[in-house]
C-alpha cells in the first residue's frame, strides 16, 4: 500500500497528540465559559460565509457564460462543502466540475472554473498573510515573509503564463506528446480546448480577487468572534495574519480539512502573543464545529437528496 494513503492520518495523529498533551478539562472549561451570544453571532456569519463562498466562483462562472442560477450554485457549494470536509486540502470541491457539466455540456469550463477559483483562494491567502504580517511588524516564524513573497510572486508569474492558451500550449504539448497515453490523446486535446473556452479577461480578475479576499476576511472574522467569546483580545488584523498562515499550512495534504496541522500552527503563532494553548485549541475546535461540521452535515443531506442531479 502506498505511503500517500497514510498521509492524511498525520494531521489526525497531531490532533490526538495535542488533545493528550493539553489539559482536556481546561479545554472543556474554556468552551463552557464561552460567550454564547457571541457564538450565535459567529454562527450567523458562518451562513454569510456560505453565501460569499458561492459568490466568489459564481461570478467567475457568469463571466464564463455558465448560465447557472445562484440558487443552484449555492446548493452545489453546500454539497461540495461536505466532500471538501472529508478530503485533504479540501480537494472534494473538485466535484463542482461534475455538477457544472449540466450547464456546460463538458467538463472543461467547469474545471477551469474550479482551477481559477482555487488559484484566487491561494492568491488571497498569501496576500493577506504578507500584508498583515508586515503590519504586525515581525516574522511569524513558521513561514518567513520573504518566502511568502517569493511563492506569491512565482504564483502570479505562473498564472500569467498559463492563463493564455497560446502561451501554455507549447509547454503542455511536451506533456501531451510524452506522457498522455495514445488512447486518450484525443480526449485530452478536447479537454484542453474546452478548458480555455470563455476564459475571463485579465482585467476581470481584479473583481474576482475582491470577492475572494472578502470571503476569506469573513471566514477569519468567524474565528475572531469565537476568539473574543473565549476572552482572546487581540486586534482583528493579528487574526488575519495568523489565520492566513494557518490556512497555508493546513493546505499541506497530510490531514483531512486541516485537522491537527491547523491547531498546532495556531497554538505556535498565538503563543507569540502570550495566549495559552488550551484557549487557542478551544477556539480552533469551536471554529471546526461551527464552520466545518455544521455546513458539512447540511451538505451531506443535500448530497443524498440530490443524488443523480449531476
Amino acid at each position: 500500500m502506498k505511503i500517500k494513503r497514510f498521509l492524511p492520518l498525520i494531521g489526525i495523529l497531531i490532533f490526538i497528540y495535542l488533545l493528550i498533551k493539553l489539559d482536556l478539562s481546561e479545554i472543556i472549561q474554556e468552551i463552557k465559559n464561552a460567550n454564547l451570544f457571541l457564538l450565535f453571532i459567529a454562527l450567523f456569519f458562518v451562513f454569510l460565509v456560505l453565501i460569499t463562498e458561492t459568490l466568489k466562483w459564481f461570478v467567475i462562472a457568469r463571466k464564463q457564460e455558465i448560465k447557472i442560477p445562484f440558487k443552484d450554485a449555492f446548493k452545489i457549494n453546500l454539497i461540495t462543502n461536505f466532500y471538501s470536509f472529508i478530503t485533504p486540502s479540501k480537494l472534494g470541491t473538485i466535484l463542482r466540475v461534475e455538477y457544472l457539466k449540466k450547464y456546460t455540456q463538458n467538463r472543461g469550463r467547469g474545471f477551469s472554473n474550479f482551477v481559477l477559483d482555487k488559484f484566487l483562494d491561494i492568491f488571497s491567502i498569501f496576500f493577506l498573510a504578507i500584508i498583515f504580517s508586515i503590519l504586525i511588524g515581525k516574522d511569524l516564524e513558521i513561514i518567513p515573509i520573504s518566502l511568502l513573497i517569493t511563492i506569491f510572486l512565482t504564483g502570479i508569474l505562473l498564472f500569467l503564463l498559463f492563463i493564455k492558451k497560446d502561451r501554455s500550449k507549447p509547454i503542455l504539448r511536451i506533456f501531451y506528446i510524452y506522457l498522455v497515453p495514445k488512447k486518450i490523446k484525443e480526449r485530452a486535446r478536447k479537454a484542453f480546448d474546452s478548458f480555455y473556452e470563455k476564459i475571463p479577461k485579465k482585467r476581470e480578475f481584479l473583481l474576482f480577487s475582491v470577492f475572494n479576499m472578502f470571503n476569506w476576511i469573513v471566514i477569519y472574522f468567524v474565528t475572531y468572534i469565537i476568539g473574543v467569546s473565549l476572552g482572546i483580545n487581540l486586534p482583528f488584523y493579528y487574526f488575519l495574519a495568523i489565520l492566513s498562515i494557518g490556512t497555508i499550512i493546513a493546505l499541506i495534504p497530510i490531514t483531512i480539512n486541516g485537522l491537527g496541522t491547523r491547531e498546532a500552527t495556531l497554538i505556535t503563532l498565538f503563543s507569540l502573543f502570550g495566549l495559552g494553548s488550551a484557549k487557542v485549541f478551544s477556539m480552533s475546535l469551536l471554529t471546526f464545529i461551527l464552520y466545518g461540521i455544521i455546513p458539512a452535515i447540511i451538505g451531506s443531506f443535500l448530497s443524498i437528496k440530490n443524488k443523480g442531479w449531476e
